[in-house]
Parts: structure tokens; C-alpha cells; sequence
């Protein structure tokens, strides 16, 4: 009785999100409005220039804040791009500190919006949002360092932000271990790249973008090594 009650439950949830979903895509494809703000929104997203994101931001006025916000959960969900640029863009406009908060809040939301459709409509509906290479390797990631890797993710600025997301919906993790998670993660992160990103222009700028990308290509080479070692360990205690 239980269990059907629960499978009754788990529908009803798929069924809404599925609703929800068909919904937002309608709009975004039906009202012309959205449509081409969406579009221009994915155009300035792909492009991965802070100066480019923060100029289309502040071109709203006073829903500015609205459109950063949903801007960082657009990435979230679909686009291929790291919420470094938003959080940058961010801080130019309204200050380090203002700039963290929009930032921070809104990746949340968007980590949140992520987990749930993967915890609801499962791994096929996954795979129309990120690819199956990106959801297998965040997994991997998974079986080797945890909860903790959810840390480690948020950590990096150029690890994109929906896999990760997506991933720990299709674990048996719960909600709220991974919002702690992503959010003591994402803050200091969020908080330097604020900081700092705001205050830095020309090459002092480029100086910033080099050394980070630098600390995330030997953390991940790093992490990388841990992996191979640990399966190369395995295979010698399997012989």
C-alpha cells in the first residue's frame, strides 16, 4: 500500500514538472518577446565576455537584477559556459559585496532547479539538458571523492555548473546535503571572484583569468591522478 502510494506520489511530481517544463518551453518559443530575449540571452552567454554580459544586464534598467538572476539560472540548466562570467558581470554593475549576493543566490536557485529535474524525471530527460560524457564523468568524480566533491566542483570556475547539478539528482544524496554542499562551496568562491573580478581591469584582468585557469587545470590534473591511481590500485589487489 505504501510503496503504491509512493509510486502515486513520484508520478504526480513527474507529471508536474513535466508541465511545468512543456510550459516554459512554449513561452519561450510562442511569445516573441521571450523568444528573442532568450536568444539574445544565449548569444551574449556564448560569447564568455564579462564586459559583453555586464553591458546586456545593465540594458534592462530596473529589472536589471531580475535578468542577472535568471541569467545565472539559464546557465544553470542549459548553457555550456561557466557562471564565473555572470558573477563578474555582477560585480562591475552593482559592487563586490551586492554582486556576491545576486550571484550566490541565484546559482542556488539554479543548483536547486537542476537537482530537481534530475531527481523527478530521472537520467533520459537528463541527457536533453547535458550530455551522457559530462553526467559520466562528474559521477566518476562522485565514486571517488563524495559529498566532497560537490565542493571541489564549486570550487573550480571553469567546471560547468549543470552537470554537476544534474549528477547528484540521479544519486540517492539527499536535497539538502547537496544544497550545504554547493553553497559553502560555491560562497567563497563566489565571494573572491566578486571581490576581485569588480576591481581588475585590462591585463591585470587577463593576469586574474590565467592564474585561476591555471589553479583549475592542476586541481583537476591533480584530481585526475587521484582517480587513475586509486583504479590502478584495484586492478593490482584484483590480480
Amino acid at each position: 500500500m505504501n510503496e503504491e502510494k509512493n509510486i502515486t506520489k513520484e508520478s504526480k511530481k513527474r507529471i508536474i514538472m513535466l508541465c511545468v517544463i512543456a510550459a516554459v518551453v512554449l513561452i519561450c518559443i510562442f511569445v516573441p518577446s521571450v523568444n528573442r530575449g532568450v536568444k539574445d540571452a544565449f548569444k551574449v552567454l556564448s560569447q564568455a565576455d564579462m564586459a559583453q554580459i555586464a553591458e546586456y544586464i545593465r540594458g534592462y534598467g530596473a529589472w536589471a537584477v531580475a535578468v542577472s538572476f535568471l541569467l545565472m539560472i539559464l546557465q544553470s540548466i542549459v548553457a555550456p559556459i561557466p557562471a564565473f562570467f555572470i558573477t563578474l558581470a555582477n560585480s562591475m554593475i552593482w559592487g563586490w559585496w551586492k554582486g556576491a549576493i545576486l550571484s550566490w543566490t541565484s546559482a542556488m536557485a539554479g543548483a536547486a532547479i537542476c537537482f530537481y529535474i534530475a531527481r523527478v524525471l530521472g537520467r533520459d530527460v537528463v541527457r536533453k539538458f547535458a550530455t551522457e560524457g559530462a553526467l559520466q564523468s562528474v559521477e566518476k568524480f562522485f565514486e571517488r571523492f563524495g559529498k566532497q566533491s560537490i565542493m571541489i566542483c564549486r570550487l573550480l570556475p571553469f567546471v560547468p555548473f549543470d552537470p554537476v547539478s544534474y549528477a547528484a539528482g540521479l544519486t540517492p544524496m539527499s536535497f539538502w546535503s547537496f544544497f550545504i554542499a554547493t553553497g559553502i562551496g560555491q560562497l567563497p568562491a563566489t565571494i573572491l571572484y566578486s571581490y576581485f573580478g569588480g576591481q581588475l581591469t585590462g591585463g591585470a584582468q587577463a593576469l586574474m583569468y590565467g592564474l585561476i585557469g591555471l589553479f583549475s587545470l592542476s586541481l583537476i590534473a591533480y584530481i585526475g591522478k587521484k582517480i587513475y591511481d586509486d583504479r590502478q590500485a584495484k586492478k593490482e589487489n584484483a590480480k
